[in-house]
């Protein structure tokens, strides 16, 4: 069975889909974590993609970890401490430093429960669409583990970090409105509406100058963990090699052609 498929669109929108119903789409494991990487590296290096629409099949977005494979020896967790550290960094933190390094931005449509792992996995996206169903949980603390795919640094990124305190030192579960009033998520629709939303903001995008569009996605990664003169200095760069596109000059005249139809 394939892990993750994959699906681009005319429009360049890549949607890569956890196929995993049967562990509700955990993404502890190796061969699931090869999966995601795998799918991520070739929208990458697709050229006429321009963004990734990611999403679970069946009923949940991500379980986050497998419960059945936590015990030591089994999984990421070993009976010596220091080889289950080492199976975490070479495992599920690969995750986060790959999503912070593609180009395409990556809008979550979060259609069922995202836990622990799996609400992660949301935070590593730019955007998060959520079905009316969608829940989410960061309950390491649950089960006596702390968030050991990055959790602790992308959670208070995105709500700020009382509420990301909330959510990871309580773990409750939260609904899909109370995802949105904590700007977990951006928006939510009916669960039969959810998969057409997260591609209708997609092609939104998509239908920006590509080069643009990923130099952006970069430039607010980068920006948002730098200090303002680095992040000064790398705006410049990339906007001189923007000015070099053909994208660029041939939006400019089109935009310069709408002008001076307006005044016609």
């Amino acid at each position: 069975m394939t892990l993750v498929t994959t699906e681009r669109d005319e429009a360049g929108i890549v949607t890569m889909t956890l196929n995993a119903p049967e562990t509700r789409n955990a993404i502890s494991e190796l061969p699931m974590i090869e999966a995601i990487l795998a799918a991520l590296a070739e929208a990458q290096a697709d050229p006429e993609a321009r963004v990734i629409v990611l999403t679970g099949a069946g009923a949940a977005f991500s379980s986050g970890g497998n419960i059945k494979s936590m015990s030591p020896g089994q999984g990421l967790v070993d009976k010596v401490p220091a080889i289950t550290r080492r199976n975490y960094r070479a495992g599920i933190q690969r995750l986060p430093l790959a999503f912070e390094d593609c180009d395409l931005p990556i809008v979550a449509a979060v259609n069922g429960p995202a836990v622990g792992a799996g609400c992660d996995l949301t935070l590593m996206c730019d955007l998060r669409i959520a079905g009316a169903s969608a829940k989410f949980a960061e309950s390491f603390v649950r089960i006596g583990i702390v968030p050991g795919d990055g959790g602790a640094w992308l959670l208070p990124r995105v709500v700020g970090f009382a509420r990301a305190s909330e959510m990871a030192l309580i773990g409750d579960m939260i609904d899909a409105e109370t995802a949105l009033s904590y700007g977990l998520v951006s928006r939510v629709v009916p669960d039969d509406e959810l998969l057409n939303e997260a591609r209708a903001i997609a092609g939104r995008i998509a239908a920006n100058p590509r080069h643009a569009v990923r130099m952006t996605r970069r430039l607010l990664r980068q920006a948002y963990n730098r200090d303002l003169s680095v992040t000064l200095e790398l705006s410049s760069a990339m906007q001189a090699l923007a000015h070099q596109t053909d994208d660029y000059t041939e939006a400019l005249a089109a935009m310069r052609t709408r002008i001076e139809r307006s005044k016609s």
